[in-house]
Parts: C-alpha cells; sequence; structure tokens
C-alpha cells in the first residue's frame, strides 16, 4: 500500500511537472508570435473588442455594485466606533487594489476565457488548425498570439473604468443612503487616492488579462474528444484562470504591500 501510494504521488507530480512544462512553452511561443511578423490586425481587432468592450457592461455593474456594498459594510462597522470619515478612503483603497482587478478578472474569466477555449477548441476538433497550417498560416501566430495581445491590453482598460464606477458606487450610496455630504466624501477620497494603489491595480490587471487568454486559448488549442472535450476544455479554462488570477493575485499583492 505504501509503494502504491508513492508511486500515485509520483505519477500526479510528473503529470502536474509535465503540464506546467507544456503550459509554459506554450506561452513562450505565444509571446514569441506577438513581435514577430506577420500581425493580424483584424483577428486582434476582433479579439479586443470582445475582451474589452462587449465585457464592459458586466464589469460596469459588478464594480458598481460591490463598491456600494463595501460602503455599507464598512459603514456598518465603522459606526461603532463612530470613524465614519475613513469609508471613502477604504472604498478607493479596496477598489483600486483588489476589487477593482479580482472582480474584472473573474468576469472577464467566465465570460472570454470560456468563448476563446470553446471557439477554439470547435476548430480543434473539427480539423480547421490543421487546415490552417495547410494553407501555411501558422496557428499559433493566427490565433493565439492576437488574442494573447488582446488580453493584456484590454483588461487594464477595463479595470479603469471598474476602479471609477466601484467608488461611484460607494459615493452614491454614502450620499444617496447615510446622508454624507458629497463634497466631504469628495475630498476624503481625493486624500486617499494613491498612483501606487491604481498602478499596481493596473499591473495585475494586465497579467490576469494575460492569464485568462492563455488559459482560454492553451486548453481550446489541446482540447480533443468532440463537444465533449470541447466541454471540458472549456470548463477546466474557466477553473484554472479563476485559481491562478487569485493566486497571483496574492503573490503581487505580496511583493508590492508586503512592507
Amino acid at each position: 500500500m505504501v509503494l502504491t501510494l508513492v508511486a500515485g504521488l509520483g505519477r500526479g507530480t510528473l503529470a502536474l511537472i509535465r503540464a506546467a512544462g507544456s503550459l509554459a512553452l506554450f506561452a513562450l511561443e505565444g509571446l514569441s508570435h506577438i513581435v514577430r511578423p506577420p500581425f493580424y490586425g483584424r483577428v486582434f481587432l476582433g479579439a479586443f473588442l470582445e475582451t474589452g468592450f462587449f465585457s464592459l457592461p458586466v464589469v460596469a455593474l459588478t464594480a458598481l455594485f460591490s463598491g456600494g456594498v463595501i460602503a455599507l459594510q464598512s459603514y456598518t462597522g465603522f459606526a461603532q466606533y463612530h470613524v465614519q470619515s475613513a469609508i471613502a478612503g477604504i472604498v478607493v483603497l479596496a477598489v483600486t487594489r483588489e476589487l477593482g482587478p479580482v472582480l474584472a478578472g473573474l468576469m472577464v474569466a467566465g465570460r472570454v476565457g470560456a468563448a476563446m477555449a470553446a471557439q477554439i477548441g470547435t476548430m480543434r476538433v473539427t480539423d480547421q488548425i490543421d487546415a490552417l497550417t495547410t494553407l501555411s498560416t501558422n496557428p499559433m501566430k493566427y490565433l493565439v498570439a492576437p488574442r494573447l495581445l488582446a488580453g493584456l491590453i484590454a483588461l487594464p482598460l477595463l479595470v479603469l473604468v471598474a476602479d471609477v464606477l466601484g467608488v461611484a458606487g460607494g459615493f452614491t450610496v454614502c450620499v444617496m443612503k447615510l446622508g454624507f455630504s458629497p463634497n466631504a466624501y469628495i475630498t476624503s477620497t481625493l486624500n486617499s487616492l494613491k498612483a501606487i494603489d491604481v498602478t499596481v491595480g493596473l499591473v495585475k490587471a494586465a497579467l490576469f488579462g494575460f492569464l485568462i487568454a492563455l488559459m482560454g486559448c492553451y486548453y481550446g488549442y489541446n482540447s480533443k474528444g468532440g463537444a465533449e472535450g470541447v466541454g471540458s476544455a472549456t470548463t477546466a479554462a474557466v477553473v484554472v484562470a479563476s485559481i491562478l488570477l487569485l493566486a497571483f493575485d496574492y503573490l503581487l499583492t505580496d511583493l508590492f504591500f508586503s512592507q
């Protein structure tokens, strides 16, 4: 039994290392094609619009209501100690550092990551990717590189919108429901806002966008087994992207704010 357990643990470890290596090579190849011609601008534009513009409504609503919830929850706790004036700082800090990039990333992972995996996976199981190779078109350059670049650029722009709307949601709740002074709230927000918080949030967003696009492309590109395989690839892309997003969020937060 001990040998069986050790053998199973070894097989699992080797499988994990093999998958990590395969993913790293896939990512490096995709990045290399971004900087090498030719560049398929139409594919990039379509991926950029799908990742950024068409994801804007769900990200905007998520950020708006999240900012309002933070304001309500903060007021519930801070009112006991008569420090309600700190709510504006808490809202802007939480939104710009964490909730803006994390919630936007999770929404985009569920919407765009799944769509990328399904689209590329369908092309794989229907031999369309092999057809691209036959037509002397590199599938990595045509399918993967534009999507990686789109995720890298689009998500920081979405997070900027999410930051503004998250703060606006907190402002609306505090002024309309909790009776705060608009001028005092805006002044407190501006005093609490720091460039490093916004910058770190945008760095997180760029990395999250790349990871989401990478997971969608990787699992779609390597899917097999017909419709069932495409479904499994779609699920895996969303789950793994969400886990990596949260893991890298912790690592970046520890890197920038541990001191």
